[in-house]
């Protein structure tokens, strides 16, 4: 194994077995054929992990696994870092006039759901199949430009063209809101401007779309006591992540790690 691209990791002494930060690569991204980008996100996770096993353990700190799912229960190392950051990690709840503040900062940005007004046309496919994915992008391509070139085009096309139900009413759905439909589908809407169709397919597991926005009602401002609960909760759990990540940094600075390029932010 090429030291370089894979060193040892070695924290506060203790010698991290290879396997272990090698099964932990697995959820971390690198560019194909970069391995050692992998294998340096991965031993900075599992460095970390090992600070806060050696925290739990000088505080002396037993595994108690509770249960996450039916009949499957933490195992004992995430345990003990629960129970260290339940320990070690604490925060006072913003009171009325700081969630009140929070909220008062930009009230917009609390509202009630959207509603969109779509049509599309459906190049159906499964996603597993490449052939059959790479031949429905085409024809969703070719159908594209020829909608953006004719924009009014598109409700006939969707009649002619589209693998949904919806073809009958010229690829019209009606009103959506927030959950009505995929994610993918739904992330496009999102960022989509009321008569503009994308200019590019959206892939779903249903196939290639082509999208069109008809219309756009965005959602009421909410009142500050509609949202309160939201809001208090939202800062709690920020308050929450800066201690955490302050607890972690105050082992990192501590800490004689090697094979990791950890820094205290």
């Amino acid at each position: 194994m090429n030291a370089a691209l894979f060193p040892d990791l070695i924290v506060n002494g203790e010698t991290v077995p290879h396997t272990v930060v090698a099964a932990e690569t697995q959820n971390h991204d690198a560019p194909k054929g970069k391995p050692g980008i992998a294998w340096r996100k991965a031993a900075n996770a599992v460095a970390i992990r090992t600070l806060l096993l050696q925290e739990a353990a000088r505080r002396g700190l037993s595994p108690d696994p509770v249960e996450i799912g039916s009949g499957q229960f933490e195992t004992d190392e995430e345990a003990l870092i629960r129970g260290l950051l339940e320990t070690a990690v604490s925060v006072t709840p913003p009171d009325e006039e700081e969630v009140r503040a929070e909220w008062a900062r930009d009230p917009s940005r609390f509202r009630a759901p959207p509603l969109w007004e779509v049509s599309h046309i459906l190049c159906a496919c499964d996603p597993r199949n490449e052939a059959e994915t790479d031949a429905a992008h085409d024809r969703a391509k070719e159908l594209t430009a020829r909608i953006l070139n004719n924009p009014r085009g598109f409700a006939q096309l969707a009649k002619d063209h589209s693998d949904c139900g919806s073809k009958a009413n010229g690829g019209a759905l009606g009103q959506l809101g927030p959950g009505d439909t995929v994610p993918e589908f739904q992330a496009a809407l999102r960022d989509l401007p009321e008569g503009q169709i994308t200019e590019t397919p959206v892939l779903t597991r249903h196939g290639w779309h082509v999208i069109r926005m008809d219309a756009v009602a965005d959602g009421a401002i909410l009142p500050f006591e509609a949202v309160r609960p939201k809001i208090r909760q939202a800062m709690e759990k920020a308050a929450w992540r800066r201690s955490a990540h302050a607890l972690v940094d105050q082992l990192v600075a501590a800490a004689d790690i090697l094979g990791a390029d950890l820094k205290p932010a």
